[in-house]
């Protein structure tokens, strides 16, 4: 089965349906540390209005605030967080933690998917908690995004029911593919599109793709050594459509949940069916 490095996805997440959406750039990603912010001995603009803001605290109350973050995964390891950084969940914890100096375990921060290397989003919900509440989300916001390195920002912060939860009150993720379909690779689609120099036929990809949409046993298209065992192959793929635009062919592919590198290989062997067909 071939397995192309795909490029993704733009996540069209709304303020009420979390979903999450993300890209894999072909150039892999750059083990260069990246800045969080935090050798940074001047407060930046914003922190501290965002400690103004701050209302008292409750005595056992506990605050949930929800975050659509966007970023460009290319120098990153991924969203969860590991020791040796840097990886989106690190990078958004220290802002978190230096502006309501707490730690990450009192934060709780979870995120609707954990992103691989190399891969971007532009809807990717998340949550954490604070046990006082914001008088002014405003000032919060512009905070942390301050306190961001410049290729992670996140673009809406609101007070959150006590019941949600950024991973298990998600109700579809959205990954989209990009192939650039040219002789020549565009440079500037470099990192976020996987290139083919043969034309390719969309029809055949598109006819290849409907035998996915549904709910199957996707064992065959999952990574076996990350993947834990416990959880079901069974998974519902709610469409999988192939977009032309220009020399870019776009898959994109919705379902409720996906196993390990599923959707990579499915996108691989949608591929491999065409070229296949091509020979």
């Amino acid at each position: 089965m071939l397995s192309v490095p795909p490029l993704g996805a733009v996540c069209p997440c709304d303020s009420v349906s979390p979903r999450i959406g993300w890209r894999i750039g072909y150039a892999g990603f750059s083990t260069t540390p990246l800045g969080d912010g935090c050798h940074c001995a001047v407060p930046p603009p914003g922190e501290k209005d965002a400690d103004k803001a701050r209302a008292e605290t409750t005595e056992g109350a506990s605050y949930k605030w929800r975050m659509v973050i966007a970023y460009d995964g290319t120098k990153f390891k991924g969203w969860q967080y590991q020791p040796s950084p840097p990886t989106i969940q690190c990078s958004i914890e220290n802002a978190l933690t230096r502006i309501t100096k707490l730690d990450r375990k009192e934060l709780c921060l979870v995120g609707a998917g954990r992103t691989d290397t190399g891969v971007h989003a532009w809807g990717q919900v998340a949550h954490f908690t604070t046990p006082f509440s914001y008088h002014c989300l405003d000032s919060m916001h512009s905070a942390i995004n301050g306190l961001l390195p410049h290729e992670i920002r996140v673009r809406e912060i609101s007070a959150a029911k006590p019941e949600f939860h950024a991973r298990t009150s998600t109700r579809s993720k959205i990954y989209h593919y990009k192939i650039y379909n040219g002789p020549v690779m565009d440079p500037f689609h470099n990192h976020y599109a996987y290139h083919s120099a043969y034309k390719l036929n969309s029809q055949a990809m598109r006819e290849a793709a409907k035998h996915f949409v549904g709910t199957h046993d996707f064992t065959s298209f999952a990574n076996a050594v990350h993947n834990d065992r416990v959880r079901s192959p069974i998974k519902k793929i709610m469409r999988f459509d192939v977009i032309e635009m220009g020399a870019i062919l776009q898959l994109e592919i919705e379902g409720t949940g996906f196993l390990y590198r599923q959707v990579r290989n499915m996108a691989g062997s949608s591929l491999a069916v065409v070229i296949l067909l091509m020979s």
